[in-house]
């Protein structure tokens, strides 16, 4: 396979058959991130992805799912990501779901029937980062979309009928806003109605604006207990038809699977227990990216 620069996926993707299609992500302004510093935008030539799809049928009969990287393969021309999808569909009968990261620009270029015809090509689930659910925040990470926008996108992904997933970032707000941005993000996720939600816990990466804002005491990375009770604040504010809820990414401090609304009374209590310090939480040389 032909892989450049950084390769992302997500952690439930970590099986999955891993095709690059963009190289980058088409916006690449998010403070907090420092996965593509430097690295410009682009989508990779067919003949490339074809040629990967080729050595897919050839090695990797086993694996049932596929991933398109990089950080917003959605943003790719509707006609070229058809060719893709039917490629895949021709030499790799056995996929069963496709995934991709998608975000709210590359959503917006879509229309509604350009996503239903993606879904019936095979694109079964998108992963999109919403961070926050606070304006401000928002607003300070530079995230480009606003709260409501990323409601109306992520409504128009699952009335395609795609598999949705979201992720959200415990200690983005800093310590400031903390509260505010756990109750503001449970509010928006109740809003989307995802079927998958991840919780990832800030790590901060050198090179990144917010890390410079981190070394001029402009922000205040908060400390862990602090995360939990962010996490806890926004599980208690999130309301699911029937959603999974995961903390269980590397960077968090303690892990959590939930299925909610099911689950929530029961993870209350143990995050409850956690900050009493009645759980061990991991340490800090364990978390990672």
């Amino acid at each position: 396979m032909h892989y450049e620069g950084n390769i992302i996926r997500p952690p439930s993707e970590a099986n999955s058959i891993l095709l690059q299609i963009t190289v980058g992500c088409s916006r690449n302004k998010c403070t907090f991130c420092g996965t593509y510093l430097g690295e410009r935008f682009r989508i990779k030539p067919d003949s490339i992805i074809i040629k990967d799809i080729e050595f897919a049928a050839k090695y990797c009969q086993r694996q049932r799912r596929l991933f398109l990287c990089d950080g917003d393969a959605l943003i790719v021309p509707q006609k070229r990501l058809l060719k893709i999808l039917q490629t895949i569909k021709d030499r790799l009968p056995w996929v069963t779901r496709v995934g991709a990261y998608a975000n709210a620009k590359s959503l917006n270029m879509k229309t509604l029937e350009e996503l239903k015809t993606l879904k019936t090509q095979g694109l079964g689930i998108l992963y999109m980062g919403l961070e926050s659910g606070d304006e401000i925040t928002l607003k300070k990470i530079n995230k480009g979309a606003t709260s409501s926008h990323m409601i109306e996108m992520g409504k128009k992904a699952k009335e395609a009928g795609m598999k949705l997933s979201v992720t959200v970032l415990l200690g983005i707000a800093g310590r400031q806003r903390s509260q505010i941005h756990a109750a503001e993000t449970g509010r928006v996720l109740s809003a989307i109605d995802p079927d998958y939600v991840g919780a990832l816990s800030l790590m901060l990466i050198p090179g990144t604006p917010l890390f410079d804002d981190f070394q001029s005491a402009e922000f205040t990375l908060i400390e862990p207990d602090e995360m939990l009770a962010e996490l806890r604040t926004m599980i208690a504010g999130t309301n699911l038809s029937r959603g999974l809820f995961h903390a269980n990414h590397a960077s968090n401090y303690l892990p959590i699977k939930a299925r909610l609304p099911k689950d929530k009374t029961a993870t209350l209590e143990l995050i409850d227990r956690a900050l009493a310090g009645n759980i061990a939480l991991k340490p800090e040389h364990l978390r990672a990216l």
